[in-house]
């Protein structure tokens, strides 16, 4: 039977043949070669969370080059490269994406962190936060709340435009106060990450301080979402639960890094947190509830678009991205 197979397929490509050669069949407009279009399609994605519409918004892809050596404590080089291959991801470059979280509650549009406003800090392929809004159809000027989960680079570097003008002009900025309290402090502007980091944070916070509003654990900071202190990646790292009509999702912010080194090993420490030992505590207790709630929620730096549950695994956990909807 193969035999027979591959027998009349080689009498069909020889008859194919003698039909081109005897110019039966034309060679230059059934075959023509399209163009490479060399760009993705924006990277907006769009769910119901009960009566709210929930859009997630890319800022592009971050940067952490390769594998090294405290990245995340505990976890050589060599240990690192090997979760990454066992896992069918690069081992030249440790790329993590940026997931800004949206939600239109019908009387607000809450945004919940702003991407790095285009710093090339951690890589030349982030800030397209605002082009993406565009894209899904958000005007920024109509955001009435932006959510700050945390006062990092990546995550609020896109309040204020390069020109200096601020780029959601009629929101109100939430956030807690132990963080703008730090990242703001000049004192800690010392050393070759913390100076360009408290230097320019300031420069996104300072201008906006009379938009504030600084949140409290547990909070209800507006209709549906109620803040929940995390702390240990900075001071005053705050995530959200989103509740609409009994469905209930976690903003979790910086709570966990990486999709797969994050999970499996759940207690090691990430080089940016600003206390490592404290991070790991809140992780813990935040992967607990998910994994025993069966909450979904969107991760920041989780592959894209960041939408998913947790399960325990043995003394480690495991993230299941959630199926992806083409229809709402």
């Amino acid at each position: 039977m193969l035999n027979q197979t591959i027998f009349n397929r080689r009498q069909y490509l020889a008859g194919l043949s003698a039909l081109v050669a005897a110019g039966a069949l034309p060679t230059s407009n059934a075959f023509a070669k399209a163009p490479m279009q060399n760009v993705q399609a924006p990277a907006f994605y769009r769910f119901k969370l009960g009566a709210f519409e929930a859009t997630v918004i890319s800022d592009g892809p971050l940067s952490l080059g390769a594998p090294s050596d405290g990245i995340f404590s505990g976890v050589s080089k060599a240990d690192m490269a090997k979760i990454l291959a066992d896992n069918f991801l690069p081992t030249d470059n440790v790329e993590m994406d940026q997931n800004t979280l949206l939600i239109n509650t019908g009387n607000q549009l809450v945004l919940f962190d702003t991407g790095d406003g285009g710093s090339k800090m951690f890589g030349p392929k982030s800030g397209r936060l605002l082009a993406n809004l565009k894209a899904a159809g958000i005007d920024p000027k109509d955001v009435d709340a932006v959510v700050l989960t945390h006062a990092h680079p990546d995550h609020c570097w896109g309040l204020i435009s390069a020109a200096g003008a601020p780029n959601f002009p009629n929101a109100k900025i939430y956030m807690s106060q132990a963080d703008f309290d730090f990242w703001t402090d000049e004192s800690k502007a010392k050393g070759d990450m913390m100076k360009p980091m408290i230097e320019g944070t300031r420069r996104h916070l300072l201008p906006n301080k009379d938009r504030m509003v600084f949140v409290k654990d547990g909070q209800e900071i507006l209709p549906g979402i109620q803040a929940m202190a995390a702390p240990g990646h900075t001071v005053g790292h705050t995530i959200y639960v989103v509740t609409s009509e009994g469905k209930t999702l976690l903003n979790s912010g910086d709570i966990a890094h990486h999709a797969v080194i994050s999970t499996q090993t759940p207690r090691v420490a990430f080089a940016f947190d600003t206390d490592g030992a404290q991070g790991v505590a809140s992780r813990l207790k935040v992967f607990d509830m998910l994994a025993s709630q069966r909450m979904p929620f969107v991760s920041y730096h989780f592959p894209w678009p960041g939408v998913g549950y947790l399960a325990k695994q043995g003394d480690a956990y495991r993230y299941f991205a959630a199926p992806m909807q083409t229809v709402l």
